[in-house]
């Protein structure tokens, strides 16, 4: 019996999405990381520096900034992968009703994302001494804008304060692409 390709799916199409020109991806704005951790006080600079290089988003510092990424086809493709009884090593996609795997290695290659354990974010608390209370304090929600301002101007007072907003810039701005207004939650 032949399985369908359509039933192994992990994101069932009735939960595709179109994508909508309302995203863009700013890779120029990587050029704000750069200076923003450059700013970064001599005693903890190389530190952050070293420390977003070895996050998940420091490989985007590496590549040239000409660099054409578009989310809406990785999207695309992510929406067909495939469940599959192969190697863990491999990811399977249904293109054009054929199964095309690649190797988490070349996926990685061609897309420039990486891949891991995604760790468990849905619990968070305000630290009191955090980066919330020293760069936004009493804002419920941080808009982009705001991050954006940090970000591209603000002198940083403390060891990892740079790395975790300009992941958070990474992330909205350059990979997300979403609007500067739009909000942060806590």
């Amino acid at each position: 019996m032949r399985i369908r390709l359509r039933d192994s799916l992990k994101t069932r199409e009735g939960y595709w999405y179109e994508g909508k020109l309302t995203r863009y991806n700013h890779f120029d704005a990587l050029a704000h990381i750069d200076e923003a951790l450059n700013r970064v006080p001599v005693e903890y600079g190389d530190e952050d520096h070293r420390q977003f290089m070895a996050s998940c988003f420091g490989h985007f510092l590496m590549m040239h900034r000409e660099m054409k990424f578009s989310g809406g086809i990785i999207h695309r493709l992510l929406l067909r992968e495939l469940h599959h009884n192969g190697p863990t090593y491999e990811m399977h996609f249904m293109l054009e009703n054929q199964s095309m795997r690649f190797s988490k290695v070349k996926f990685c290659l061609i897309t420039g994302l990486r891949f891991g354990v995604v760790p468990e974010t849905t619990m968070y608390a305000v630290v009191e001494n955090g980066i919330h209370k020293r760069y936004f304090p009493g804002a419920e929600e941080v808009s982009l804008e705001q991050i954006m301002g940090v970000v591209t101007g603000a002198e940083f007072g403390k060891a990892y304060d740079a790395v975790k907003l300009c992941l958070l810039y990474m992330l909205n701005w350059i990979l997300m692409g979403v609007d500067e207004r739009f909000k942060i939650p806590v």
